[in-house]
């Protein structure tokens, strides 16, 4: 559930404490999660967290009916491809069946949902060829979605139902399909905090194959803008593809990283096995949504060197515990920990049913 804490840590407070909306943030707190990434917002009167999962259908309806929501942003997912190879199963149940619940949910709810964003990926689209490459490859309305693992079928599927629930019960659905999202904050386990965190400790960064895949990153601040402009700017049922301009080989990207940490990249970059399947290029064209007025803000130096600052300055055991296990060229389960931080969030939003919501703050 990475990318719904990437979005509500990024937001300012002044945007926050603005705001006429409430805004519910609920969140299991997974490996890859730390209540300290709500800092931020811990005071901000208008955001209130609630500890649960997606897939439990009696605490999303309870939290529906009580907090009279009528907009719901879903970001909550299993996300990293690496992890859909070795369990691929946890990806089913988190981002299909917990899709399926939360629409359920909001088709039976007393309040009207007047909006729900589905945040999907470009992965859905499959691989994206260089030599094939055609002005509508991989638009919203030319491209048939043709995932290459297990991470990418899972959000092919949970589209799916989000558009049979919108054509079967009128649910007022928007998608999404976004680039890769990086910046401060992000669990070790994705390519740029990783390769951030081990140049520093003057450790080898583990490339992939040839490390020649290109992938596009979008710093999250960019990618925050974008989903506001969709939310408030978009037409329902439509989808709207969320692109970054630059292209980038991963082995371009550690290199980059080894000369903002002065780092030789010939001693620090080795080569590893590939994963089971790598798709070498994604590409997704976005004129849809530069047509609402978004812009990418964000330079790729400026973002670049934001990130590794923030991983070379923080104390990142205070956030994820034990991180050695997402430092691993190719991890193969979530490493266990325990979240200290809840211990020092303020009870001062107890629910009428504890039984549903068990930890509920702010």
């Amino acid at each position: 559930m990475a990318d719904l804490r990437v979005l509500k840590r990024r937001c300012r407070n002044k945007r926050l404490t603005s705001l006429a909306a409430k805004v519910i943030v609920l969140d299991k707190l997974d490996y890859c999660s730390s209540a300290k990434n709500l800092t931020q917002v811990r005071q901000c009167p208008r955001v209130k967290f609630v500890k649960g999962d997606v897939r439990s259908f009696d605490l999303v309806l309870h939290v529906l009916n009580t907090e009279h929501v009528d907009t719901v942003m879903h970001f909550a997912a299993q996300s990293h491809v690496d992890n859909s190879f070795n369990n691929s199963f946890e990806f089913t149940k988190t981002n299909i069946e917990g899709t399926h619940i939360l629409l359920e949910a909001c088709r039976l709810a007393r309040c009207t949902i007047r909006r729900f964003l589905h945040v999907s990926t470009d992965e859905v689209y499959g691989e994206s060829s260089h030599a094939s490459f055609r002005g509508d490859s991989n638009t919203e309305r030319a491209t048939l979605l043709a995932p290459t693992n297990p991470y990418a079928a899972s959000k092919a599927g949970a589209e799916m139902l989000v558009m049979a629930y919108g054509r079967s019960y009128n649910l007022p659905f928007i998608i999404t399909r976004g680039n890769n999202v990086y910046g401060p904050n992000q669990y070790p386990e994705k390519a740029i905090p990783k390769f951030s965190i081990l140049a520093k400790r003057e450790k080898k960064i583990p490339i992939h194959g040839d490390g020649l895949a290109t992938r596009s990153y979008m710093h999250v601040q960019d990618a925050v803008e974008a989903f506001d402009v969709i939310l408030h700017k978009g037409e329902d049922a439509h989808v709207y593809n969320i692109g970054a301009r630059e292209e980038r080989t991963v082995l371009s990207i550690a290199r980059d990283i080894c000369r903002l940490l002065e780092r030789d990249p010939d001693e620090t970059i080795t080569h590893v096995c590939d994963r089971n399947f790598n798709d070498r290029r994604y590409f997704i064209d976005c004129s849809k949504l530069l047509a609402l007025g978004w812009l990418q803000n964000k330079t790729w130096d400026a973002g670049l060197a934001e990130t590794v600052e923030w991983y070379a300055t923080q104390d990142l055991e205070s956030y994820w515990g034990d991180i050695a296990q997402a430092l691993e060229p190719h991890p193969v389960f979530a490493p266990s920990r325990v979240i200290s931080f809840l211990d020092e969030i303020d009870d001062i939003c107890q629910p009428a049913d504890s039984r549903l919501v068990q930890n509920a703050a702010y």
